[in-house]
């Protein structure tokens, strides 16, 4: 498993590739430590900018220590009909305990559960249209494939609004693995 870095040495969330199917990927993600804001959004047009700006303000220095946390790639994204959830990567080095209470009590701090994923990639700025057709074509591999899936298709945005060339975007699913 690496933590990889990615262009301008952003930290990505680790995994482990587990096995390469025609057009998705099997991988292991361990534990990792979020901070999150839950939104009743339906679509990822209205979770985008109110999600990331205040989770940006935690870790641009909001926190009870003023303490600047850096940022990491991917952000993740549960958008469905029931509510939303936007999550940020804590970097690694980090445990719960050494994290600062955020300012604004919509950021929960909270651990992710290890487990595995299917993930399609694809790259272009994503949309509500864009994340509905991977997750569809994502599952239509998972069918063919015989896999079971288990929960909702999230979105995984890895770059900046401004980097305009070579973009990653990613939906995933948590899947059974044996």
């Amino acid at each position: 498993m690496t933590t990889q870095k990615g262009q301008g040495q952003t930290e990505h969330q680790p995994y482990t590739p587990v096995q390469q199917f025609p057009g998705f990927e099997v991988r292991y993600y361990p534990e990792a430590i979020l901070a999150s804001v839950y939104s009743s959004a339906k679509s990822y047009r209205e979770l985008t900018s109110p999600g990331f700006n205040t989770l940006a303000g935690y870790i641009f220095g909001g926190n009870d220590a003023g303490k600047k946390i850096a940022m990491t790639a991917p952000v993740h994204m549960d958008i469905h009909e029931s509510g939303s959830r936007m999550s940020f990567v804590i970097p690694s080095g980090y445990e719960m305990e050494d994290l600062p209470i955020p300012d604004n009590a919509a950021v929960k701090i909270e651990r992710s559960q290890p487990g595995y994923v299917a993930a399609i990639t694809f790259g272009g700025y994503a949309s509500d249209e864009k994340i509905l057709e991977e997750g569809e074509k994502l599952r239509k591999y998972l069918k063919q494939n015989n896999i079971q899936w288990e929960g909702n298709f999230r979105f995984l945005g890895y770059n900046s609004p401004y980097k305009f060339w070579n973009r990653r975007n990613e939906v995933v699913v948590n899947i059974i693995w044996e």
